[in-house]
């Protein structure tokens, strides 16, 4: 089993997406059931609904999932397995205030060296512990050899015992830590590939370490995706940057199917460069991924959702921008390649079929179209049409076609009249108001 593990704390973020498309796709070629893990141990933090959220998004992209886990309702196993370990005497209660670590934090940056827990209470007796009523939290022993990990990107990792330390297992309140939470929660599901971004690539030796001192012996694969860069400014995305928050790129008008051919794109050599999640299944393989850092560009996004909107059929896409209507999708599509989102394209489309009262320069002419059309019997194609007009108002040339234009489409240019006539000649009483 795989598994995608949001944590509830604010909206999804394009790295985060990457990680979810990544494992629907492992999930699909090694024939492995894909569980989401919503990691919400940290209530200080959760954001209410945001689960709700998080899988919406997730249908929306048409990740598959067979089942939805809540980290939180595993509390009494994980608390069960801090206990075995503090019977084992591989794990520890610690005593020490918030002060006397904060102190010890000082003193290791005034001598600019690494912070680690200086191992005060991991001798202290049992009996000593028994008649103290101060608030503790539980840590790990660190680790008497190195731990070791292998990444399928990255290649071999060895940790030594001072740069995994002594961490928390359990705070204060007894609620589990991330890293304990993960570890324990990863044997429960059977988990067998954890792929995630490189920003969690020094918890590993920690998750590693835990299932090793609780006798778990499986193998976990382990890939860690580099992380995505502005490509502007070189630096990582971060919430600042609205490209980052995929809801937003959703607001903006960017197709679900575009984003996702573009996270799979990025940092990858893929045989053809615009596809479906459905078609790259078949050829992706992700030991292939860059190890470098990905750029995130967003003119080749506009690029892939160009031609993602041109790939939909004209009813679904006219769906999209708010009609029913096939011919409404087929006059979209006449405007994409002047438009890189289905938010300029609707906007387009509403200028279409917003009120239109004077065309400065042709005022009179623009009148004497506005009227004529309205009173005008049906006509099917564009230059019967045309020549009614032209003759009921003996206006040629650009005092008959720019004003006609902009009666019909907001514009003063644009695709051919003859083209978008056909699709508009059953809207022209709401186009005409």
């Amino acid at each position: 089993m795989l598994r995608f593990a949001p944590s509830p704390t604010g909206d999804m973020h394009i790295g985060n997406l990457r990680v979810a498309i990544f494992n629907h796709i492992l999930s699909k070629q090694l024939n492995e059931e894909l569980l989401i893990r919503i990691e919400d141990t940290d209530e200080k933090r959760n954001i209410k609904g945001k689960d709700k959220d998080i899988l919406e998004m997730l249908s929306l992209f048409s990740i598959n999932f067979k089942r939805v886990a809540y980290q939180s309702e595993n509390i009494k196993y994980q608390t069960k397995m801090a206990m075995k370990l503090l019977l084992d005497k591989k794990a520890f209660n610690c005593f020490c205030s918030p002060e006397a670590l904060e102190k010890d934090r000082v003193e290791a940056k005034e001598k600019k060296i690494p912070y680690r827990y200086s191992g005060f209470c991991e001798t202290i007796s049992d009996e000593a512990k028994f008649q103290c009523n101060a608030p503790f939290v539980v840590r790990m022993k660190k680790p008497e050899n190195n731990v070791k990990s292998t990444d399928l990107l990255k290649g071999e990792f060895e940790s030594e015992p001072f740069d995994v330390d002594s961490f928390i297992i359990l705070r204060e309140d007894k609620s589990p830590t991330y890293n304990f939470a993960c570890s324990i929660d990863d044997m429960l599901f059977n988990i067998s590939t954890v792929i995630r971004g490189e920003d969690q690539l020094p918890n590993t030796p920690k998750q590693v370490h835990i299932r090793e001192s609780l006798g778990y012996t499986r193998k976990i694969n382990y890939i860690h995706l580099p992380i995505i860069l502005n490509n502007e400014t070189g630096k990582k995305m971060s919430k600042r940057d609205d490209a980052s928050s995929v809801k937003f790129l959703v607001e903006e008008g960017y197709l679900p199917a575009a984003i996702a051919n573009y996270l799979v794109l990025i940092g990858y050599n893929p045989p053809i460069e615009v596809f479906t999640l459905e078609e790259c299944t078949q050829w992706f393989d992700i030991s292939k991924v860059s190890k470098s850092a990905a750029k995130f560009d967003i003119a080749k996004l506009k690029f892939l959702n160009r031609a993602h909107m041109k790939m939909l059929d004209e009813v679904r896409l006219s769906k999209i921008l708010g009609f029913t209507d096939k011919d409404i999708g087929t006059l979209a599509k006449l405007y994409i390649e002047q438009c890189d989102t289905t938010k300029d394209v609707k906007k387009i489309l509403n200028t279409m079929f917003e009120e239109k009262t004077t065309l400065e320069g042709f005022e009179d002419e623009f009148k004497l179209i506005k009227d004529c059309i309205k009173n005008a019997p049906f006509m099917a194609d564009f230059d019967t049409f045309k020549k009614y007009i032209s003759v009921q108002t003996k206006l040629e040339g650009k005092k008959l076609l720019i004003p006609l234009r902009y009666a019909l489409t907001g514009a003063t240019s644009g695709p051919n009249l003859s083209e978008i006539y056909p699709l508009i000649k059953n809207y022209l009483g709401e186009i005409l108001r």
